[in-house]
């Protein structure tokens, strides 16, 4: 019989800006390959709904930011050796992507009890602006509510697959164990989704495009977070030193 393996965590230990730049200096000049598997990775997951095949290609990304690390060569079909976490990463993922989809099909029926309940309410009189807009703001609010829920359970799932990967969790095991960890760092890890979404911001200023361009960064930032919190379970360290400069020809 199989036990689970002690994993210890530390509190309060993400730094938001640490993680960016951490992130940064990790894939270093590795960045275009970086770029080409988040993309790769981001097409093939999105091919199945509920994230059957996302769930691999991440694991795939971290297997790679973990590599890299360490010291250790990786190539473009390092990104395929998440399938080596199939089955566990993907009852991660619909542990993950259930609640939230219940969540929207939910406010989305409850918009049309809202409205339809306004509706009634005018007794087949004129419509009463008064009414229909307070069922706009109770809805907006509600909304308001719901997007806080989401970007908490959101946050409690950021270490499910780099659990799997590194430290061999199942994942009903890494789901609990992120969540865990997530809420004694829930300031530092807001903290770094407030950075990354800046950083979307600014790619999406860049023609649009560019926010395909930050995304290596995002997601390496996330492994420098849980090496800040859970450190990497085993082999060398290489120096996090910066990147080298650009060479222009």
């Amino acid at each position: 019989m199989s036990t689970v393996p002690r994993v210890e965590f530390n509190r309060s230990a993400v730094r938001p800006v640490e993680c960016i730049k951490g992130g940064w200096s990790l894939i270093g000049n590795k960045y275009w390959l970086i770029l080409g598997m988040c993309i790769i990775g981001l097409m093939i997951g999105s091919a199945v709904p509920l994230g059957i095949l996302m769930a691999p290609m991440m694991c795939g990304l971290f297997i790679t930011f973990f590599a890299m690390r360490r010291g250790e060569p990786i190539e473009f079909g390092t990104l395929f050796k998440g399938f080596e976490h199939f089955g566990q990463s993907v009852i991660a993922t619909l542990l993950h992507a259930v609640p939230i989809t219940v969540i929207l099909v939910g406010a989305y029926i409850l918009f049309y009890v809202f409205f339809l309940f306004a509706i009634v309410a005018q007794g087949g009189g004129d419509p009463n602006p008064g009414a229909m807009m307070g069922v706009f703001v109770l809805y907006g609010l509600f909304w308001v509510v719901m997007i806080f829920v989401i970007m908490f359970i959101s946050i409690g799932f950021m270490f499910v697959y780099p659990l799997i990967v590194d430290r061999g969790l199942p994942g009903l095991e890494a789901v609990k164990m992120s969540f865990r960890a997530a809420i004694a760092n829930f300031w530092g890890l807001l903290g770094l989704i407030v950075l990354n979404f800046l950083l979307s911001i600014a790619g999406l200023l860049l023609c649009i495009v560019g926010v395909y361009f930050v995304l290596p960064i995002s997601y390496s930032a996330i492994a420098i977070a849980y090496e800040q919190v859970f450190g990497l379970r085993e082999g060398p360290l290489a120096p996090n030193t910066p990147p080298p400069p650009p060479v222009f020809t």
